[in-house]
């Protein structure tokens, strides 16, 4: 690991001020990272992935708290730890399914220290990605894609480029697309925000930048909205073994039913696409319709349309159909 400046910031207003000082002048990415729970950050500093000249420590910062808000809905600071997130009383009654996400991601151990905010940015576990001895675009852009004609098993099938095809690893986020969270940031700017699905950035020919995030921009809080009366939803992970495994194919689905025809659906994917995959074509393809196998069949069909596998990958395509077509069954079935 390089050396690197450590810093402590209390509150959003110096975090802030400590980051821009430190961007001042930087061409391009900025040299300064936040440091929350560190799950992510520390790792790739030891492998040599990241390069901080300044670390700013923001663990302090009074973002911890999850609330209602005026309208229904609730706020989720972006320091509140994985672990309390999914145990929270409000989110596991009217969000059970950003629960059930965050229960199957990663270990007890590491849910306790991770963030909201640090697992919306978390990285791609592509092996290329996370090697620096080898080719990799997002980290080091220009140098080509390992990834491609390489080991790519566990990597995207949707949204993919010539340039990059790795996965996006968050489980949360998944579940946090199909419930159409909002995120709120503040920076030089301001204070901005951004529905989760504007969030996210396709790889195209940049793919090493992930967000639409400026330099020295922080998260403060993601937003839901209020929880349909009669939704149900389901979050379901498919992956190599039974914990402590990122997804090959995942599916968050959020359903109204009523009198046996789907009158609201959202279906978002994990472990398939280059970021937390909200897939319309499928929502679209189940709107109206009887909860039949046949409707859900038409659905996870749709879902895949213009997937674009790899040499290793190709099972994907039929993997996460059957994830999507169980998924809808689970949240459509009556209680």
């Amino acid at each position: 690991m390089e050396s690197f400046q450590l810093k402590r910031a209390d509150n959003v207003e110096q975090a802030l001020k400590l980051s821009q000082a430190q961007s001042a002048g930087q061409q391009g990415d900025t040299s300064v990272r936040f440091l929350a729970g560190g799950t992510t950050l520390i790792d790739l500093m030891k492998l040599g992935v990241e390069h901080p000249a300044q670390v700013l420590d923001i663990h302090r910062l009074p973002l911890d708290n999850v609330e209602s808000h005026a309208g229904g809905g609730v706020a989720i600071g972006a320091m509140v730890r994985n672990s309390d997130l999914a145990n929270h009383p409000l989110i596991k009654t009217h969000y059970p399914v950003l629960s059930e996400a965050l229960l199957s991601g990663a270990s007890a151990q590491l849910r306790n220290m991770a963030t909201t905010g640090g697992n919306l940015l978390q990285r791609t576990r592509c092996i290329y990605f996370r090697d620096a001895t080898t080719s990799c675009n997002k980290r080091e852009p220009g140098t080509g894609c390992s990834a491609i004609g390489g080991y790519n098993r566990n990597l995207a099938i949707l949204g993919t480029s010539d340039h990059c095809i790795a996965s996006n690893p968050s489980d949360m986020s998944v579940a946090m697309t199909a419930l159409e969270a909002t995120i709120h940031t503040q920076g030089s700017e301001g204070k901005r925000s951004f529905a989760i699905d504007d969030f996210y950035l396709l790889p195209g020919k940049t793919p090493q930048r992930e967000t639409v995030l400026n330099p020295g921009e922080l998260i403060t809080h993601v937003t839901l909205p209020a929880s349909a009366p009669g939704n149900r939803g389901v979050y379901l992970k498919l992956r190599d073994r039974a914990s402590y495994e990122f997804a090959l194919a995942s599916a968050a689905v959020v359903a109204l039913v009523a009198s046996g025809r789907i009158e609201r659906i959202r279906i978002a994917l994990g472990g398939v696409g280059v970021r937390p995959w909200r897939t319309h074509e499928a929502e679209a393809a189940l709107l109206g319709r009887a909860a039949s196998d046949e409707a859900f069949r038409a659905a996870a069909a749709a879902a895949v349309q213009g997937a674009r596998p790899q040499s290793q990958n190709a099972f994907k395509v039929e993997l996460v159909q059957r994830c999507i077509r169980h998924a809808l069954k689970l949240a459509t079935q009556t209680a």
